[in-house]
């Protein structure tokens, strides 16, 4: 499966981070065989097995319990958060989610035969007062690169 990182078309919900200083984002894709819903998408991307070990990862440590009716919700539309995430904007073909730390941003896209991820992440002001990530998103930034190639891959092996 060829996941490729990309930028995020110019009309996209994640695409005004791009123009932010400071903040970091990224787009992966992949090509799908055939169109889908951004519901199925949802399900797809929160139900894999590897989003649901995250899910228990921030059951424990986060203290924010999810479930699959949850992702189910969300996925209809019916429900504005999901674990640790909040609905900041969804449209027919794309949905925004923000941390309650306000500081990492998820984005889900589906087009005409194609499947996009991505994330932002919001840079705080650092003692000399400049905006910075700080060390450890740095130092994570390889690990969540492959992590988010392996989520979409995952979801697309569910949905293409």
């Amino acid at each position: 499966m060829d996941i490729r990182e990309t930028t995020a078309p110019a009309d996209s919900l994640i695409a005004p981070f791009r123009a932010q200083e400071a903040h970091h984002t990224d787009c992966f894709e992949v090509e799908c065989a055939s169109d889908v819903t951004l519901p199925n998408y949802i399900t797809a991307f929160y139900t894999q097995p590897l989003f649901r070990a995250e899910r228990l990862v921030l059951r424990v440590a986060a203290r924010a319990p999810s479930t699959d009716a949850d992702v189910a919700a969300l996925a209809a539309g019916t429900a504005d958060r999901f674990a640790v995430w909040r609905v900041s904007e969804r449209r027919e073909t794309e949905i925004f989610l923000t941390d309650r730390s306000g500081r990492t941003c998820s984005w889900l896209q589906v087009g005409a035969g194609v499947l996009r991820f991505g994330s932002v992440v919001v840079p705080v002001r650092g003692r000399n007062g400049k905006l910075t990530l700080g060390p450890v998103f740095h130092s994570l930034l390889g690990a969540h690169k492959l992590y988010s190639r392996a989520l979409l891959a995952g979801a697309a092996r569910r949905v293409c």
